[in-house]
């Protein structure tokens, strides 16, 4: 498996996660983009895990390093603050927390990625 797919959905579900902010801070909301975003976010993060896994016949995955496993492990770590981002709305100050943490995680695995991916 090539890293193209798995950099067009990341880049894809980054551009629009970018946009909800923006979106965010101009007090809107989008619930299709939301969810848009929330499939973009797990089919990246699969197909992150597959790649790195190798392919079910036995041929090797891409080659490993630290920053594929540490990108895996942000983006799940961000996939998991986004849920709790919607589930904290009760207490704007918490959810704002918890969405900031979510963005500054995503982001810094996406960095992760990207550099990990330059060196396949």
């Amino acid at each position: 498996m090539t890293a193209i797919p798995v950099l067009v959905i990341l880049s894809a579900a980054t551009a629009i996660g970018l946009y909800l902010g923006l979106l965010y801070l101009r007090g809107e909301r989008k619930p299709g983009l939301i969810a848009f975003h929330l499939l973009l976010g797990f089919g990246g993060l699969e197909t992150l895990v597959m790649l790195l896994h190798g392919t079910p016949n036995g041929a090797a995955g891409a080659t490993t390093g630290t920053f594929g496993y540490t990108a895996a492990g942000l983006f799940g770590v961000s996939a998991f603050s986004g849920f709790v981002a919607a589930l904290a709305r009760r207490s704007p100050v918490a959810a704002n927390v918890v969405l900031g943490t979510h963005v500054t995680v995503g982001l810094a695995g996406f960095a992760l990625f990207l550099a990990w991916v330059s060196t396949l």
